[in-house]
């Protein structure tokens, strides 16, 4: 068939060649569209038979393929950590971040003025000082000349009593002895008055007898004003010593005041004092803070203020530890929870608490402001166990290792996190294995193989 249409073809070019070209034959007319459609039908036909035998060459061979001999699939175990669980009273560890405050701090004040002679070399910002330690001087001459004054004053007064008291004692003899002339003249106008009716007497020895009498009283009477005068004037005086006592104190205390002395062992936060200066009375000359009472400032959240509370335990007197990161060596110091604060912090939402350090035998002392780490109990909850947070999956399940080495699910409650471990409570019982390490294909019946063993307890 294929020789045959290619004769046909050739016997057309030969045709085509004898006939005479014209400039209106077209060229398409050259070929016959029938040689076309044969070769494309011819290829086509061609890759189809290869394609049908290649297909049947694979299936062939599929076929008969030797069949190869398969063993059963081993199980896959999972090593894993384990630990026992022990049911318990667990407090967790609360960490939370404070500073050091000064416990006790004063401004010291110049209680009188004038010029500074005297400055402590201690007296210095960050100056230790002793307590009782002389820290400055005021130039003390005009108190002392206050305080002589005074005194002088004093002895003054106290002469003027003496004279006082003396002048009462006489007047105080003086109505003595005008009472015993009063007497006598009574008795003299009686015995005269007696006569007068015998008809001895006059009536002018009567009158002049009267007329003594009502002198002798009258000089009584006046002695007894002056002694009263003299009586007011002694009160008067002795209200003038106690006055000049007074002043006498006062001068000698001015005195003691030109020296200012340390209240106590402390540390020199800041001072503004020089030799030489000109200071006034109520001057702040430095501040003190007490190196032996410093206390650590710590926040509470709102949750954590009230668990404390509602602990057993009370919140005062709890032990805290204080940490304090300084250089490579970490200072350890032990504190007690003294009170809490009077208002809510609202700045940094929670309860100020404040405790205090106990910085016996620390050569190393620390300083207010120090930013510190503290750590203390929380309350204490029963009937829990602590377990790893590698042991907890989708927040309310853990796994233990049955008999048969194989996972067995717990469902347990989260109650609070310590350190690296949670307490929780829920169906566990002491004694029971707990698969302690993370395995992402964790599920019940997963086979196990224990490769170490944790305490009880421990994360």
């Amino acid at each position: 068939m294929l020789n045959s249409l290619e004769d046909e073809a050739k016997q057309n070019r030969g045709a085509d060649a004898l006939q005479p070209r014209t400039a209106n034959t077209p060229t398409h007319h050259r070929r016959s569209p029938l040689v076309k459609t044969g070769k494309a039908f011819l290829q086509g036909l061609i890759a189809l038979v290869i394609l049908v035998i290649a297909v049947m060459g694979m299936r062939y061979l599929i076929a008969t393929k030797p069949e190869v001999a398969t063993r059963p699939a081993a199980e896959r175990e999972f090593a894993v950590r384990a630990m026992a669980v022990e049911i318990g009273d667990y407090a967790p560890l609360l960490t939370v971040y404070g500073e050091v405050v000064a416990g006790r701090e004063v401004d010291l004040r110049a209680l009188v003025g004038g010029e500074v002679d005297m400055v402590s070399p201690n007296l210095r910002s960050g100056g230790v000082v002793g307590a009782g330690e002389a820290l400055l001087q005021i130039d003390p001459f005009s108190y002392e000349g206050a305080r002589t004054e005074a005194m002088a004053t004093l002895a003054e007064a106290r002469a003027r009593l003496v004279q006082l008291e003396s002048q009462l004692r006489i007047e105080k003899n003086n109505i003595v002895r005008i009472e015993e002339q009063v007497a006598f003249a009574d008795r003299d106008l009686v015995r005269v008055e007696e006569l007068f009716q015998r008809g001895a007497a006059t009536e002018r020895s009567v009158d002049e007898r009267k007329l003594i009498l009502s002198q002798r009283q009258q000089n009584l009477e006046q002695t007894l004003n002056t002694l009263a005068v003299e009586e007011a004037k002694i009160e008067q005086q002795k209200a003038a010593i106690e006055r000049a006592q007074w002043q006498l104190e006062q001068a000698e205390r001015n005195v003691e005041d030109t020296t200012l002395l340390a209240p106590f062992e402390g540390v020199v936060r800041t001072e503004a004092v020089e030799m030489g200066r000109m200071i006034n009375q109520n001057d702040v000359v430095a501040v003190l803070y007490d190196r032996n009472f410093l206390e650590v400032r710590f926040t509470l959240s709102d949750a954590q203020y009230g668990r404390l509370l509602a602990d057993r335990e009370p919140l005062a007197g709890r032990p805290v530890k204080v940490i304090w990161n300084i250089g490579d060596t970490p200072l350890e110091y032990d504190a007690v929870i003294e009170r809490a604060g009077a208002d809510i912090a609202r700045s940094r939402g929670g309860v100020d608490v404040f405790a205090r350090l106990s910085l016996e035998d620390k050569d190393l002392l620390i300083r207010p402001g120090a930013f510190v780490q503290v750590e203390l109990p929380d309350r204490t909850y029963t009937g829990v166990a602590r377990i790893p947070e590698e042991a907890l999956y989708d927040g309310n399940k853990v796994y233990v290792i049955d008999a048969d080495s194989r996972m067995e699910r717990r469902d347990v409650q989260p109650l609070a996190f310590d350190d690296n471990a949670i307490l929780v409570r829920g169906d566990l019982q002491s004694g029971e294995r707990l698969v302690s390490s993370r395995i992402p294909e964790a599920g019940p019946g997963l086979k196990l193989r224990v490769v170490s063993e944790q305490a009880a307890g421990t994360n």
